[in-house]
């Protein structure tokens, strides 16, 4: 599989509103919406249902084609220049796609969510899977580091991140990799039944002094 080219990210927010806290999502293509109009898009969705709700979340669509590890901890500071109540990662794809060492992607992941811990971010991490040619060894290594990592700094954990996506030819593109518009609204699904709960305060990891 090749590497993405990058691409600009895709910002899916107005400025913030008095009341109004922000989601960002923090990934590559997958969450930039490689392929799709920016409303398919998986965060896009997930703003939808938000505003359905009427819940005052901003949210502000950080993906950008062929990032990595490395390149989204590169970015976190420039991120954090706005407030960030909660923070969904979903990084390494494009790692393991070029064979990075799972011990450097580990570390750029810890990177990522010490930091934004540090910055009073409730932190969200999805993991992510590589296909059977990539070798048992290096496969069954990059997928436990994630449920690793999440356990480590006890942050809400979706295993993966295309869950009921991946290898179904009528929910993704012509490339086998990016989710179409269906497959899309399916990864919304997943990602909204563990976000719910920390948006709308019922989870303890909700961020404290929720506003709806």
């Amino acid at each position: 599989m090749q590497p993405l080219l990058l691409v600009p990210a895709l910002v899916l927010a107005s400025q913030p509103v008095q009341g109004t806290r922000t989601l960002a999502f923090l990934g590559d293509s997958l969450t930039a919406g490689y392929g799709v109009d920016s409303l398919e898009a998986y965060p896009s969705l997930v703003e939808a249902r938000l505003k359905s709700r009427g819940l005052k979340w901003r949210v502000l669509n950080a993906g950008i084609s062929g990032d990595t590890s490395a390149g989204g901890l590169r970015r976190l500071d420039w991120l954090f220049k706005q407030p960030i109540a909660v923070l969904f990662v979903c990084l390494g794809a494009n790692d393991g796609l070029r064979g990075i060492p799972l011990a450097t992607t580990e570390a750029n992941l810890r990177a990522i969510i010490d930091r934004a811990q540090a910055k009073g971010a409730v932190v969200v991490l999805a993991g992510m899977q590589l296909p059977e040619n990539y070798g048992p060894d290096y496969r069954t290594g990059f997928q436990t580091l994630y449920a690793r990592l999440a356990r480590e700094k006890k942050v809400a954990f979706l295993p993966f991140l295309l869950q009921d996506v991946a290898m179904h030819p009528e929910l993704n593109q012509e490339d086998r990799i990016h989710p179409n518009a269906a497959g899309h609204r399916r990864v919304a699904d997943n990602v909204w039944k563990l976000l719910e709960p920390i948006l709308t305060g019922k989870s303890p990891e909700s961020p404290r002094g929720l506003t709806k």
